[in-house]
C-alpha cells in the first residue's frame, strides 16, 4: 500500500494526499539505521520481502524512479527494463560485477557505486593477512595452544616481513591504499595495471606474470570485470615460486582458482590470505584441508565504520540526482 502523508488546508483540517516523496526500490535490505534515514526522504519499496518479485515489480513500475541494491545482488537487464520512469541506480559497494552496466547505458540510466570510503579497511586487511601468512600466525596460534611452546620452547623461525618486495595488481583506492601501508615496512613496490600511474613513484608493469616473478609478496586488489576474470592464473603461480606468499582481497573469480589449490597444495607457492572465492559462501572444501592459508570470509570491508560511510554514499548520491547536482561516485 502507498504511503499516504497528512496535509493541512488552511483552516487547519487534516486532509490524506499522495506521498510526495521519489519512489525507490530497494533490492536487498540494508542496516535498518539506512533503511530508516532513507525513508525519510523517498518511498521505499522492500522487493527483498516480496512473496512474486515480478508482480511486486509490475505494481509500482511506473511509479519507481530510483534503485538502491548492493555490490552481491547488483541488477540485471530485466529489472531496469521493467521500470519505465527510472532515473537512477545505487548500489551500496566498490564492485561492479553484479551490474549489468551495458543495460544501465543502454537506457541513459547513471550508476553509482561506493569507492574509495573501504579502501583503507580492505588495505588493512590486506597487510593483515599478507603479515600473518609470512609471520605463520596460525602456527604460532597452535604453538601455544597445543602446549609445543612449553614442552619445545621457542617455534621455528619464520621469514621477515618488512623490507619485502611487493607486487600490487591493481593500483586503485585499494591498491594505492595498500601501498601507502607497506611503505611503512620498507617494502619495494611495484604494480600492475591497464597503464602506468604517473603520479606515483613505484615501479610499472604491463604484464602480471612479469610482476609476480619480480615480487615475493603479491597481493591482488584488481577491480572485478570481465577482461580480469581468472588473469591471476597458473603462470602467475609459477614464477611466484616456492617462496612467494598471495593475498586477494579483490574478487575470487578474478583468481583461477584450481590452479590456486594445486600450488598450495603442492608447496609450489608458500602461502596465502584469502578474502575471496569463488562459490562463496560455499568455499572449495580442498581450502579447509590446507594448512598454508588463511581463510577469511569476503570481510575485508566488514567494519562499522566502512559501512556506514558506505551506505551514508547511496543516500548523498541519490540526494545528489534528486536535488540536479552531479553525483558523486558515478561508474556509467
Amino acid at each position: 500500500m502507498d504511503t499516504v502523508v497528512e496535509a493541512q488546508t488552511p483552516n487547519g483540517q487534516n486532509v490524506g494526499s499522495p506521498d510526495p516523496r521519489p519512489e525507490i526500490l530497494m533490492v536487498r535490505p540494508y542496516a535498518q539505521w539506512a533503511i530508516d534515514m532513507l525513508a525519510a526522504t523517498y518511498q521505499i519499496h522492500r522487493l527483498w520481502e516480496a512473496p512474486d518479485p515480478a508482480a511486486f515489480v509490475a505494481e509500482r513500475a511506473s511509479r519507481v524512479r530510483a534503485i538502491a541494491t548492493d555490490a552481491i545482488i547488483g541488477f540485471k537487464a530485466d529489472l531496469i527494463d521493467a521500470l519505465p520512469n527510472l532515473e537512477v541506480i545505487c548500489s551500496n559497494g566498490a564492485g561492479t560485477d553484479s551490474l549489468d552496466l551495458e543495460a544501465a547505458k543502454r537506457r541513459g540510466i547513471p550508476v553509482t557505486n561506493t569507492p574509495g570510503v573501504l579502501a583503507g579497511d580492505v588495505a588493512d586487511l590486506a597487510v593483515a593477512l599478507a603479515i600473518s601468512v609470512i609471520r605463520r600466525m596460525r602456527a604460532a596460534d597452535a604453538y601455544i595452544r597445543s602446549g609445543e611452546w612449553s614442552r619445545h620452547g621457542t617455534m621455528e623461525f619464520v621469514p621477515r616481513f618488512f623490507g619485502r618486495r611487493v607486487g600490487i595488481a591493481g593500483l586503485g583506492h585499494i591498491g594505492r591504499a595498500v601501498a601507502k601501508r607497506l611503505s611503512g615496512f620498507d617494502a619495494e613496490i611495484g604494480y600492475f595495471d591497464i597503464a602506468a600511474r604517473p603520479d606515483v613513484p613505484y615501479t610499472f608493469f604491463d604484464n602480471l606474470v612479469a610482476l609476480a616473478n619480480w615480487c615475493n609478496l603479491l597481493i591482488v586488489t584488481l577491480s572485478s570485470g570481465p577482461s580480469t576474470q581468472k588473469i591471476v592464473n597458473a603462470p602467475v603461480f609459477e614464477v611466484l615460486g616456492p617462496d612467494g606468499y598471495f593475498v586477494n582481497v579483490s574478487r575470487g573469480f578474478i583468481v583461477d582458482e584450481p590452479p590456486l589449490l594445486d600450488a598450495l597444495e603442492n608447496h609450489r607457492i608458500a602461502r596465502a590470505g584469502l578474502d575471496v572465492f569463488w562459490n562463496e559462501p560455499k568455499i572449495d572444501a580442498r581450502f579447509l584441508a590446507l594448512d598454508n592459508v588463511v581463510l577469511y570470509p569476503h570481510h575485508g570491508s566488514g567494519t562499522a565504520e566502512a559501512r556506514k560511510a558506505m551506505l551514508e554514499l547511496v543516500r548523498d548520491n541519490l540526494a545528489a540526482h534528486f536535488s540536479g547536482r552531479p553525483l558523486l561516485t558515478p561508474v556509467v
